[in-house]
């Protein structure tokens, strides 16, 4: 068993199938040593399990934990373009889309759900640069959406 996977299963968590894309896109691609997802949300075996606003419909506990799961999803993208997970060098950006009321302001708080996991299962490899945005709306009602970039051997 290799070291990323070792790592994951001593946290108790595992690689999801990779989600299916939902319009006209592929889950990841790799250019040169780079591999960019696309918007992941928290979708468990095909569905979403964290709808609504922030600051309206959802409390910041249950987006940080959707924040997780979309980062599980966006590695099992990057899984399926590079077939084995120890091949990441490190975590290069993370974008957090958080759909909220205007009034709401931490959408910091709710992408550290990604940026956390990253660092556990990394360490310092899993150091990025990061953007935590709110949205009016997102896909499917989804509350949060996070998308990668990692650097790869």
């Amino acid at each position: 068993m290799n070291s990323i996977n070792k790592k994951l299963n001593s946290m108790g968590l595992i690689i999801p199938d990779l989600v299916p894309p939902i319009a006209a896109y592929i889950p990841a691609k790799k250019v040169g040593n780079l591999v960019f997802t696309a918007g992941q949300l928290p979708m468990v075996n095909g569905e979403l399990i964290s709808k609504g606003l922030l600051g309206q419909d959802v409390e910041i506990d249950e987006a940080h934990k959707a924040a997780r799961i979309c980062t599980l999803n966006a590695l099992a993208a990057i899984k399926g373009v590079i077939g084995d997970l120890d091949r990441i060098k490190q975590i290069v950006r993370v974008v957090g889309y958080v759909a909220s009321v205007p009034t709401f302001t931490q959408q910091p708080a709710v992408v550290n759900g990604a940026s956390e996991l990253l660092l556990e299962i990394f360490g310092e490899n899993g150091k990025h640069a990061r953007s935590a945005v709110g949205m009016a709306v997102l896909p499917l009602n989804s509350s949060v959406e996070i998308e990668l970039t990692v650097e790869v051997e």
